[in-house]
């Protein structure tokens, strides 16, 4: 049968059998339902489930199911008459028969045969591979049996530092586990990144407490009597003490089945397939990464595979389509360091020109390659990838840069770069290299299609549904056309709300509403995201809405929120009591110097006035509190969007300068908004003249006494971009210095942005400075009586957060390393001695580990774990 009637078959009804239900398998099924071909299709899936997102698989380790990774839409077998043999592998083909035999025994004719076999991890052949405690990191199976082993192990090492291997890492150091990257490579991810960028990545790595070891490789996995990891011999001469290994090193295409058979394969694997991708059988495919394409490449990356699935999907259809390569640029997250290469990344053109930026303080290297012609060939950016969005499509566009290069790598503090926008993109330039979609095609959907928002587009085109990487850049050209078709852009928090933060806040407040989940039911979509549900949790705590580690609430809060404490770079938390007006006691201070010594913590006195203990772990955190509230300490929120501090010099009562009692307004003003909930972080302060002492004009808000009352200052940054605060009105009374600035705070409040300053804010807000004075003391929107309500509720009704959590069992039950052994350390928070104190021990360092709360001084609670 020739390749036009393998075609033809399809309107026929002929059978077709797709052999593996991967990412790329299931791309291929709904590429080929969308052909309308009208096939009879079974599927041999070998594992124990339907297709998953393998890209996000890490996401397991941070709370999504298999069924939250699952790429099956519901109904879609059902509704295309599809066959899935979930578990029932394909052990033989006979191609002169044209049949496939299942594992089960189950034999299936086919007319058309698409293998998607996939790849298989590389496992180096050294003694102790196969040991109990060495896995690999490909399957969700391969998941749950990491998880489960590393709850009774401490340290881990990961061979292998790409993509994978690093993910891998991040799995094993969020589980707790001391944990190492062992690659041969003399860089991580060595095929993405040059040099510049591979150290850069490691420093980042290494500052997250990960050890990293490169040019070495694994030459053996010492075992104990029973079997069980317990070493790895490396090839440079180090032995590391472990008892879970990962392997990473690589995949391999998974083409048995096809050299079994007697089809073409390459001298290093893979099958053979043209430029439709057709093997050596013209009724046999091969699609994803078990395919050895006409280029002569074996693509492990997931939008090639769809690429393939696609042509594959037309030709089966009728029509026609060819792969004849693939943009591998890359955009990931890995241990929370960004790093992302596109195009020659590596600088191997004729005559090209490197130009490069790098911050070894920031942890941030840039590297652009220019053509002889100036054309963008590639480039690699490691720690700040903001600009991928924009440089990956002007690369694989050919186009001229639309600015010298070296203003598209500095950051605008060295060379005020020139801004460019999607608007300099051509409408050639591909955006969503998983599905190859084009500015162009995106352009299109909005103008000619109608499509009115992402989603639409998303549908349409399905940009932005493979990695996603892509969405970012997706979202600006979808507002832009909007805007250019003249219609008005919704400003959503996210995709699962149409509504902005100041709406939200609004919607929540008039409504009465009090959890996340009805307000997505009523107001959004879907389940939310880590962007919304942070947002509404402030929203929520704003209106005094309970305790933050109450019900629903507790899911939806950041990381430090969750244990009301500042995660620390080793994994230990900073405790940090509240010292209003950085006043304190002699007995106050000698309860902290006594903690801090039972507990063998690291103190130190802050610019806000407070003193802040560093290295205690999740479980001495009620003990340690326990004795601070009894001791009159309360939460100081430093873990929190909230108030932080109110600063003050000593004023009048002492300084001989001082015109008015600046220790006690500063009292009283954080006193007054402790625990105030906001979008971001609070800081203000108190001067007792105008010598500035307490440097009230670089806060959120500040106060500067003078002989007539007080001036009130608001929107100042000290931060990354330092803005001096604007003077908001002078000589105020008490009275009305306080119901200025509980007006102030709740108008910020009810209408910033998420994660927004006070000072962007001010900056942002349309009349300005002018535009606040005349809201919130000449009431000229009506809101004034209202935010003073708002105010007064959460005065009211404060209370402090670590109290009410030592009075509830249900809440310290969350306060334990380790769910099957409370009390016991983290191993893997480890110290070492500096200037009488300690601090924590940087990777390959011997380092102490922390005391569990049962052996330190002082009374103990209790916290059980059912």
């Amino acid at each position: 049968m020739t390749s036009s009637s393998v075609r033809a078959r399809s309107a026929g009804g002929g059978r077709l059998v797709l052999v593996g239900h991967g990412m790329v398998g299931q791309r291929f099924l709904e590429a080929l339902a969308a052909e309308g071909g009208g096939w009879q299709v079974t599927v041999l899936c070998e594992e124990p489930r339907a297709a998953y997102d393998r890209v996000h698989l890490t996401s397991y380790f941070s709370g999504s199911s298999a069924e939250d990774l699952s790429m099956v839409p519901a109904g879609f077998l059902d509704e295309h008459g599809i066959d899935l043999r979930i578990g029932d592998p394909a052990v033989s083909v006979d191609r002169e028969a044209r049949t496939v035999t299942a594992r089960s025994g189950a034999v299936f004719g086919y007319d058309a045969l698409v293998l998607a076999t996939g790849s298989y991890p590389f496992v180096p052949p050294v003694p102790g591979h196969d040991a109990e405690g060495c896995f690999v990191y490909r399957t969700i199976e391969d998941l749950q049996a990491i998880e489960s082993w590393a709850a009774g192990s401490r340290v881990g090492a990961v061979v292998g530092g790409g993509l994978l291997g690093l993910e891998a890492a991040g799995a094993l150091k969020a589980m707790g586990l001391e944990t190492h990257v062992v690659e041969f490579a003399p860089r991580l991810m060595a095929i993405q990144v040059d040099a510049g960028g591979g150290d850069a990545l490691r420093r980042k790595i290494e500052d997250l407490g990960v050890a990293v070891h490169t040019g070495a490789g694994t030459q053996e996995v010492g075992v104990d009597d029973g079997g069980r990891v317990r070493s790895m011999a490396l090839s440079n001469g180090e032995t590391l003490g472990v008892d879970l290994v990962v392997f990473s090193a690589g995949v391999r295409p998974r083409d048995q089945l096809a050299r079994a058979c007697g089809l073409d394969v390459g001298e290093r694997g893979g099958i053979a397939v043209d430029v439709t991708c057709r093997t050596s059988d013209p009724h046999i495919w091969a699609i994803g990464e078990c395919a050895l394409a006409s280029d002569g490449r074996v693509y492990g990356l997931v939008a090639p595979g769809y690429q393939m699935a696609e042509t594959v999907a037309r030709e089966l259809s009728g029509g026609s389509g060819s792969f004849t390569g693939a943009d591998t640029s890359t955009k990931l997250k890995l241990l929370g360091v960004d790093v992302a290469s596109f195009g020659d990344a590596h600088g191997t053109a004729e005559g090209c020109l490197e130009v490069l930026y790098s911050n070894t303080r920031e942890g941030v290297y840039k590297k652009l390659v220019v053509g002889a012609d100036g054309a963008l060939l590639g480039g690699v950016l490691v720690g700040d990838a903001d600009s991928y969005d924009l440089l990956r499509p002007l690369c694989l566009s050919g186009a001229a840069l639309p600015a010298p290069p070296e203003q598209l790598v500095l950051p605008a503090s060295a060379g005020a770069p020139v801004a460019i926008g999607a608007s300099a993109l051509p409408d050639e330039a591909l955006v969503c290299s998983c599905h190859n979609v084009g500015k162009g095609a995106i352009r299109a959907a909005v103008a000619e299609q109608g499509c009115a928002d992402v989603p639409a587009v998303k549908k349409c085109t399905r940009a932005g549904t493979g990695c996603g990487s892509c969405v970012k850049m997706l979202t600006t050209l979808v507002n832009d056309e909007l805007a250019a078709q003249g219609v008005e852009v919704a400003k959503g928090l996210c995709e699962h709300f149409g509504y902005t933060r100041a709406e939200l806040f609004e919607i929540v407040q008039v409504r009465g509403i009090t959890s996340f989940a009805r307000l997505v039911d009523e107001h959004g979509t879907g389940e939310g995201c880590d962007v919304c549900k942070p947002a509404v949790a402030s929203i929520l705590a704003s209106l005094s809405n309970g305790h933050i580690l109450d019900g629903e609430q507790a899911s939806l809060q950041d990381t430090n929120d969750h244990f009301l404490a500042n995660l620390q770079r080793n994994g230990s938390y900073s405790v940090v009591p509240r010292i209003p007006g950085g006043e304190i006691t002699p007995e106050g201070l000698i309860t902290i110097g006594e903690i801090a010594r039972d507990f063998g913590l690291y103190t130190k006195i802050t610019g806000g006035q407070r003193i802040d203990m560093f290295g205690a772990s999740v479980d001495q955190l009620p003990v340690i509190w326990q004795r601070l509230v009894e001791a009159g300490f309360e939460s100081g929120h430093a873990y929190g969007k909230a108030l932080r501090t109110v600063k003050s010099c000593v004023g009048e009562t002492w300084c001989r300068y001082g015109v008015q009692d600046s220790v006690g307004m500063a009292i009283e003003l954080e006193l007054r908004y402790r625990g105030l909930r906001s979008p971001h972080k609070l800081k203000s302060a108190v001067s007792g003249c105008a010598r500035e002492c307490a440097e009230a004009q670089s806060k959120d808000f500040g106060v500067i006494a003078t002989s007539a009352g007080w001036n009130l200052y608001v929107g100042g940054n000290g931060g990354m971009t330092p803005r001096h605060a604007d003077l908001l009105a002078a000589d105020l009374d008490r009275d009305t210095l306080i119901r200025t600035i509980d007006r102030f705070l709740m108008f910020y409040i009810r209408t910033a942005d998420r994660l927004e300053r006070t000072a962007p804010w001010l900056e942002r807000l349309e009349g300005g400075l002018d535009h606040l004075r005349a809201v919130i003391m000449d009431d000229a929107l009506g809101i004034c009586d209202d935010l003073d309500e708002l105010m007064q509720r959460h005065v009211a009704t404060y209370a402090d957060e670590w109290r009410e959590t030592l009075e509830d069992p249900e809440r310290l039950r969350r306060f334990v390393s380790f769910v099957n052994a409370p009390g016991t350390p983290d191993p893997t928070v480890t110290f070492v001695p500096e200037r009488a104190q300690i601090r924590p021990a940087k990777p390959g360092e011997d380092g102490t580990v922390l005391a569990s709360p049962a052996l330190v001084a002082g009374p103990t609670l209790e916290v059980r774990t059912s």
